[in-house]
């Protein structure tokens, strides 16, 4: 159940072992895997979005797993319930038609979705940046602000719509906030009318740094840059209620603004809510083989699963792609082994640090926990994300030679409205049914 970093990787390993020996189905809204670090980089016209969009027909359910073998049968639709006494899934097919399917074993991976918070009129104005069309929304807007703060005569309005506010400054909100600058300076230059004038971004959080879920010196390096940058950094500071006009900041402050992008971290799907199974932080409970207790026939991984983390003993393993991954691998293993092909074992893994793209010529990594700033960084992200994305390097390697020469089409579009993309991502059936379930969403 589902196709994010834990579910791909779980399904294509279980492929590889199968070899036709069992059926692999693997169902999810859309028929690709996305390689969410780069999204950044859609959202501000460095990479096309199918770069980072892994097709799972072409990498899965062909022959990956080696001749003679059947791969894995996508089932589009989006999962709505579990019948654990009968043991099928049910879906959703993008046409809205219902189905069903019965499991043997089966791997929870259903990820997670926008973290909300009960702020007054954030959930009407603010964007989320999950996926694809809200990346796609967010270049459009940027674009759209601008050329309309060109447009207008009025020297408030044109500063509220060169005004650009990021809550969060976790993994996601310092990259948004990074490249985001660059590309809205780039797009201001193109306007004689706004001469003068540059685009203004705040990054704000409660919390006491930037990336304050990562290596202190990674901090250091990523505030230095955007503060050079000119982007506004703000800590221990939040939005306290949004509006048409701007937002109320947490110490009494109003800034006017028609751009509210909301970072503030992840939420487990609420499906997991509906399952009626043990769940801790909102995530199902796990054993350290990632088996749910009592259901020696599920599996859960990724950000859906309390996975206790052997490393820091008493603590739950954190929300990320780097976690993820190796779940994915290592259900997969167990999974095999249940079936008499090898031995389970525990998950354990200890990080090999971060990166941080933060546009530009500048990133903030620590490969091996060796503290890096600067082109060498750059260098390090790039061929991390290179190594890591399963499919379309050459074309990520041309899209990112093409934009050290060339200028980027600043065009806006129109694809993505703006109730296209709301920031509750979660499906409306599968938080009925949580709530139905005794469990708040």
């Amino acid at each position: 159940m589902g196709a994010g970093f834990a579910g791909y990787h779980a399904a294509r390993e279980l492929s590889r072992r199968a070899r036709g020996r069992a059926e692999v189905v693997l169902i999810n809204p859309t028929d690709y895997f996305l390689y969410l670090p780069l999204l950044p980089e859609v959202a501000t016209g460095i990479l096309e979005p199918r770069r980072i969009s892994v097709s799972l027909t072409a990498d899965l359910a062909s022959g990956y797993a080696g001749p003679g073998c059947e791969g894995v049968r996508l089932v589009l639709g989006e999962v709505d319930g579990v019948d654990l006494e009968r043991r099928e899934v049910h879906y959703v097919n993008p046409e809205g038609r219902r189905g069903e399917i019965g499991y043997h074993r089966l791997v929870i991976s259903v990820g997670s979705v926008n973290k909300l918070l009960p702020i007054p009129g954030v959930d009407t104005h603010a964007h989320g940046f999950r996926g694809i069309p809200e990346a796609l929304y967010l270049r459009d807007h940027m674009i759209q602000q601008i050329e309309l703060a060109d447009a207008t005569d009025d020297p408030d309005e044109r500063a509220a719509r060169l005004t650009f506010v990021v809550v969060g400054a976790g993994y996601t909100g310092t990259e948004v906030a990074g490249h985001g600058k660059l590309f809205t300076d780039a797009i201001a230059a193109e306007h004689p009318r706004l001469a003068g004038l540059q685009p203004r971004w705040m990054l704000l959080d409660i919390a006491p740094r930037v990336l304050p879920e990562l290596d202190e010196r990674l901090s250091r390096t990523a505030d230095a840059v955007l503060r050079e940058r000119g982007v506004d950094v703000r800590m221990g500071c939040s939005v306290s209620e949004a509006t048409a006009r701007g937002v109320r900041l947490t110490d009494g402050q109003f800034v006017p603004t028609r751009s509210l992008i909301w970072c503030v971290g992840v939420r487990p799907d609420p499906l997991v809510a509906g399952l009626n199974l043990p769940t801790e932080k909102g995530r199902l409970v796990v054993d350290e083989y990632l088996t749910v207790p009592g259901h020696p026939e599920i599996f859960a991984c990724g950000d859906a699963a309390a996975v206790p983390d052997l490393t820091r003993p008493g603590q739950l393993t954190t929300m990320t792609a780097q976690h993820a991954v190796r779940q994915g691998k290592t259900v997969a293993r167990n999974i095999a082994a249940s079936y008499g092909q090898g031995r389970r074992r525990a998950y354990r893994h200890q990080d090999l640090g971060f990166v941080v793209d933060l546009g530009g010529k500048q990133s903030a990594a620590n490969p091996l926990h060796v503290p890096l700033s600067g082109l060498a960084a750059k260098t390090v992200t790039r061929g991390y994300h290179l190594a890591a994305i399963p499919a379309n390097r050459t074309r990520i390697v041309a899209d990112w030679l093409l934009d050290t020469i060339l200028k980027r089409q600043a065009v806006h579009l129109g694809l993505v409205p703006s109730p296209a993309v709301p920031l509750d991502t979660a499906s409306p059936e599968v938080v009925r049914q949580s709530e139905t379930a005794g469990v708040s969403a």
